[in-house]
């Protein structure tokens, strides 16, 4: 494991992560493009929740580039990176089975998506974050399910409209559980914590 954290706090594979992450940014507000070009301005911030899950997390890896820590950003990237990476998935997954066809697209975003998760997780040790920034990134991740379900902003699967009842119930619950995972996993006094220097 000392290996695996010693590679993650290498500086040559965070500037990789980092032109990884900038690049998967770009492209996730492009995948939006059409989506924004028709919702209303007060909602522009909280429509494009992939992208801006791995955003949050382009600014904690330049922090570490810096050798510091920006805990909030750190709690809004590991609670949205988790939420959204695996939502994403089990949207791919659920469109696969009610359609029977695997699009190399689908596989795409099944496979980024999932690392997004992932990524999140295993920077863990390096994390400064204490609960005040998990409060804040958890009410941001609410107010994103608001945004989504209630005002109907969640991305578009066509496949899928007629079970966004059930999907919103769904991500009512992978978000607590995104924040109980960070919550757990952050604070826990046993957690080793690693520098980056």
């Amino acid at each position: 494991m000392k290996g695996l954290y010693y590679l993650l706090a290498n500086r040559s594979f965070l500037l990789l992560l980092l032109v990884v992450n900038i690049l998967g940014t770009i492209y996730g507000y492009y995948w939006y493009r059409f989506q924004l070009a028709e919702t209303p301005a007060v909602f522009l911030a909280f429509v494009p929740d992939s992208p801006t899950a791995s955003l949050f997390f382009v600014f904690v890896l330049l922090a570490f580039l810096l050798k510091k820590n920006w805990p909030l950003f750190e709690a809004l990237a590991v609670i949205t990176l988790f939420k959204y990476g695996v939502w994403a998935v089990v949207m791919n997954l659920l469109v696969y089975a009610k359609t029977g066809a695997m699009e190399m697209a689908a596989v795409m975003l099944i496979v980024s998506h999932g690392a997004m998760a992932i990524q999140g997780l295993l920077y863990i040790p390096f994390y400064r974050i204490k609960i005040r920034h998990i409060l804040v990134a958890a009410i941001w991740t609410f107010h994103n399910d608001v945004i989504d379900y209630v005002f109907l902003m969640m991305p578009r699967y066509q496949v899928l409209d007629r079970y966004m009842q059930e999907i919103g119930y769904f991500t009512f619950w992978l978000s607590i559980i995104s924040v109980v995972i960070a919550y757990y996993f952050t604070q826990k006094k046993s957690l080793v914590k690693w520098n980056l220097s």
